[in-house]
């Protein structure tokens, strides 16, 4: 099993098996001493005042035991070998029943009194048992100071480990998603030779999981999705070169007939000739759309100022509305110029103008504004095309700027146009490095706005 979720399970399980052996080794290396260290320190002492005890004893009776016991400042008494009291001058508490020697130290609790109970024997050879009592004293609840008694060092430790394991997977199982989100992101934007570049260092750890195979897909997914949209473009290129020639030879063709037939005939050739001509219009739109997208970068750059392009573009932009009793007006708020390619940026504007113009209400007008813009911390070249007309459903703001794209409203005969000036408009935006957006006027209508950076 070379899934994902194993190599998971086996990364954290390695990991938290090493947290619990160096944090168990830790506990018993600095706060557990072995038992048997402190149990024959507390038997040694024990024995050896027991065996002073009994001496003491037998050399002074109970005066030289009450001595021993003031000088080692102890609660203690001291037993024969049937446990009857032989002396005990402070009252030891004694367990009950009474017993014989015990075979070994034993300790009772007696009341609030702790007593062990210590066989001894003394010089004579004869048997005792020696008593210490102890005041018995409930453990002190104080979990604050255990817990940071315990916790110390092994939870700083078990914290780095656990730290650092997780800086690991994160690099492990984020980098490949990072690379993918942004093969992806640059694929939405239209660059479709956007791949995930797998390292084939990383090809071992990874290989034959769900990442991997979600990587493979995706690469597989886009090379597919550049073939097709490059054989779209390939036939829409040579379908529109091969109407050229057809297209003129029913132009030549329209006018033969026009001179040879009767007058009744001449509303239909007319009508002949102004779908002739739309087709012509279109067929040229197609083949420019098709070589823009074959262009990769801008070429022929030069100074270009866009008040004087606009101006130049207002007449025939004019005459053009008054065919739908409309104007247009200008508005430059500043003097804009940058570098780049005079013929593909006034194609994008005039494109979205015309655009405003067809769409727009008769008797309104069409506001052109350009200005200065800084976002970003970028100064930015801000040009605005506003019309009246029905305005842009929200959900396809963004679909109008592709080819053949149209608005439900827009498919009338009364506007006309085929979809493709706004692509046309945004593909020499982008190829400028800017950006061609489209929103809604609060009232009504609807403004295009182009954003180019200024060098």
């Amino acid at each position: 099993m070379r899934g994902l979720f194993f190599k998971v399970f086996i990364i954290f399980w390695i990991a938290q098996s090493m947290i619990f052996v160096i944090s168990t080794a830790l506990i018993v290396r600095h706060h557990f001493d072995r038992p048997d260290v402190a149990f024959d320190a507390l038997y040694n002492v024990l024995q050896s005042d027991a065996g002073k005890a009994a001496s003491a004893f037998e050399s002074g009776g109970c005066d030289g035991f009450q001595t021993l016991a003031a000088s080692i400042a102890q609660t203690i008494a001291l037993e024969d070998s049937n446990g009857q009291d032989l002396c005990n001058p402070s009252g030891v508490l004694v367990p009950s029943p009474r017993q014989p020697i015990p075979a070994r130290i034993m300790g009772t609790q007696v009341g609030q009194q702790y007593v062990w109970r210590v066989p001894t024997s003394s010089a004579a050879g004869k048997q005792y048992v020696f008593l210490l009592s102890r005041p018995h004293q409930k453990p002190p609840d104080n979990w604050y100071h255990d817990l940071l008694h315990f916790s110390f060092p092994q939870l700083p430790v078990a914290i780095v480990i656990g730290g650092l394991t997780t800086f690991v997977l994160v690099l492990l199982f984020t980098r490949p998603v990072v690379q993918l989100r942004k093969a992806a992101r640059e694929l939405a934007s239209g660059k479709l030779n956007a791949r995930v570049v797998w390292p084939s260092s990383q090809s071992p750890v990874f290989a034959g999981d769900e990442i991997y195979a979600l990587i493979h897909d995706f690469n597989h997914m886009a090379e597919r999705l550049e073939s097709l949209v490059d054989a779209q473009k390939l036939l829409l290129r040579d379908v529109s070169h091969e109407l050229r020639s057809p297209l003129a030879r029913l132009s030549v063709a329209l006018e033969l007939a026009r001179e040879d037939s009767d007058p009744a005939a001449a509303p239909h050739l007319e009508r002949i000739e102004r779908e002739t001509e739309r087709l012509n219009a279109l067929i040229g739109q197609l083949l420019t759309l098709s070589s823009m997208e074959a262009i990769e970068r801008v070429e022929n750059l030069e100074t270009i100022s866009l008040n004087t392009m606009i101006e130049r573009m207002l007449p025939d932009a004019e005459y053009e509305a008054r065919q739908r009793q409309c104007t247009v007006t200008f508005n430059a708020k500043d003097q804009c110029s940058l570098s780049g390619n005079q013929e593909l940026l006034y194609r994008a504007i005039e494109n979205v103008v015309r655009n405003a113009i067809r769409y727009t209400e008769n008797g309104t007008e069409v506001e052109i504004t350009l200005g200065h813009l800084v976002a970003s911390g970028t100064r930015q070249v801000e040009i605005e095309i506003s019309d009246r007309g029905p305005g842009i459903p929200e959900n396809q703001l963004h679909a109008i700027l592709r080819p053949f794209y149209r608005v439900d409203y827009a498919r009338s005969p009364k506007t006309g146009g085929f979809g493709v000036g706004l692509a046309i408009a945004d593909r020499a935006v982008r190829l400028h490095h800017g950006n061609l957006s489209a929103a809604n006027r609060p009232g009504g209508g609807a403004t295009f706005r182009i954003l180019l950076p200024q060098n």
